[in-house]
């Protein structure tokens, strides 16, 4: 019985021990949401992932408001991880390598403000994290331009409209997605094999 009684703690522990474990939150924004849920729908260590938009005035702002670019909001996601499995600065390297920095207003074919790059912390670490990983690139010189992204408070998340969630699973097959989403995916395949979960999209 106290063999028993043992076991029956230990696992009682582990399970608070994953009910409390810390998340955090991160919000970015690289270009259209549907690329960007994409990409980071495999990494490891994110347990949710929306799409949606944020940094505008608009309140409760609808994809078409968003579409026009008045609304001063941008397509950004907003993540849950994990940080003892991904960090903050990991989750910006694949941030930075899989849309490019260095476009203001556009995002390949995308253009207009609402496709800004944007990173918005959500506390003094994660700034201090997005400008030091800034500068550090910067001296690398792996642009040919200057960096262009936004380092900035966190505001109201707005999620997207259903229809915009998992669209790269829902439509692999459309133009956008086989000339836009899919080569991020393979360089993000290529590069960050290591911290992507068993499960892809090929």
């Amino acid at each position: 019985m106290q063999i028993s009684l043992h076991v029956y703690l230990v696992v009682r522990m582990l399970s608070k021990n994953q009910e409390t474990k810390k998340l955090e939150t991160a919000t970015l924004a690289s270009g259209c949401f549907w690329c960007t849920e994409a990409v980071f729908k495999i990494v490891r260590g994110v347990e949710r992932i929306d799409p949606g938009y944020t940094g505008g005035t608009v309140p409760n702002p609808t994809y078409e408001d968003v579409s026009t670019g008045r609304t001063g909001h941008v397509e950004a996601v907003q993540l849950t991880f994990d940080p003892i499995v991904i960090s903050f600065k990991e989750i910006l390297e694949i941030f930075f390598a899989t849309h490019d920095p260095t476009t203001m207003n556009r995002q390949g074919p995308d253009m207009g403000t609402q496709y800004n790059s944007v990173i918005y912390y959500h506390d003094d670490a994660q700034k201090a994290t997005a400008l030091a990983l800034i500068d550090e690139l910067t001296k690398e010189e792996i642009w040919d331009k200057p960096i262009v992204t936004k380092v900035v408070a966190a505001t109201t998340f707005y999620v997207a409209e259903t229809y915009h969630r998992d669209y790269y699973e829902k439509h692999p097959e459309s133009a956008y997605c086989q000339q836009v989403i899919t080569p991020k995916i393979v360089k993000l395949q290529q590069k960050y094999y290591n911290k992507l979960k068993p499960v892809t999209y090929f």
